[in-house]
């Protein structure tokens, strides 16, 4: 009866624990909608904000995802110092004529082994259904056709941060008749890599475990991570074959410090072999030491990415 007691204050401490998030989550989120931003729920609890210019978006829509540990509102308030570039960056990309769809990932991915991930997009490709492919389909098929105004350029672009650099490759190339351009930021290659989400290696209150890269089994937050000769291990890569691929920017501090710049150079190898234009990466170099705030959105990103999108609007 004592156990069976803790497990039950245990169940309702953690159901606790998870309404107090949703309602810190959803308080960020009004912060964002006191902005302008809508707020959409989908019928199975996905949600998203979006803004957009106060007429037509003249150079169509932008789709961002956050880092790990992150959430949708990262890109619309300003709630910490970290996540202030990535405010800046949306209020310039709707400034200069872009509609911004900022997403939010689940907290129900698994390792190979069946345990939670935590707080991440569903950035690895397995054999299993991907939990996040259905939601950014819908967004590219229905959402953003179904709320563009009428004379509005008809682009969808992909950024995302770290995880949601991943998710960015996985999607563009999933969907690669439906985007017109991607530029992931501090991320690699979603075909090469997987985690192993055991609490144990990791600090982190919201993203449990590793990521390994699948031909050095190094972490990659090692240097030289992902430098490899051949790829035999790396995934099928997905496609729908369109008559023209997506260009694509990558984003990259040299020095960062949870993704190593090998991660970087494997990623590029793998898109321009499978066919994706190189628009060449835009990399901040530096002398100095690899640092965990290198990994994060530089505001030395954000018109770069704006003038590369707009270079490819239709």
């Amino acid at each position: 009866m004592l156990r069976l007691g803790l497990v039950i204050f245990a169940l309702i401490a953690s159901m606790g624990a998870a309404r107090a998030d949703d309602a810190e989550r959803d308080a960020r989120e009004q912060k964002c909608i006191d902005n302008g931003w809508a707020r959409i729920v989908d019928q199975t609890g996905r949600r998203l904000l979006w803004k957009g210019p106060s007429d037509r978006w003249a150079h169509g829509a932008i789709i961002v995802m956050h880092g790990g540990g992150g959430f949708a509102d990262h890109w619309c308030h300003e709630s910490f110092d970290i996540v202030a570039t990535q405010v800046a960056f949306t209020n310039a990309a709707i400034a200069q004529g872009f509609a911004v769809f900022t997403l939010d990932s689940t907290d129900r991915v698994s390792d190979r082994e069946g345990r939670v991930c935590g707080k991440v997009w569903d950035d690895e490709v397995r054999s299993r259904a991907n939990i996040d492919l259905p939601f950014l389909e819908t967004l590219l098929r229905d959402t953003i056709p179904r709320l563009r105004p009428r004379g509005s350029g008809n682009s969808i672009f992909l950024t995302g941060l770290s995880s949601g650099g991943f998710m960015t490759v996985r999607a563009a190339t999933h969907f690669d008749g439906l985007v017109t351009a991607f530029a992931p930021a501090s991320s690699g290659d979603p075909y090469g890599w997987h985690r192993v989400c055991d609490a144990s290696l990791s600090s982190r209150r919201t993203v449990f475990g590793i990521g390994l890269d699948n031909e050095t089994k190094k972490q990659i937050t090692e240097e030289g991570a992902c430098r490899a000769s051949a790829y035999p291990n790396e995934m099928p890569w997905d496609t729908q074959k369109p008559l023209k691929k997506p260009a694509f920017k990558l984003f990259q501090h040299e020095k960062d410090g949870i993704h190593d710049f090998s991660c970087h150079e494997k990623v590029r190898t793998q898109l321009t072999a499978h066919g994706y234009p190189d628009a060449g990466p835009f990399v901040v170099r530096d002398e100095g030491r690899r640092r965990l705030v290198h990994h994060f959105w530089q505001s030395a990103y954000t018109q770069p990415v704006l003038d590369f999108f707009k270079s490819r609007a239709r």
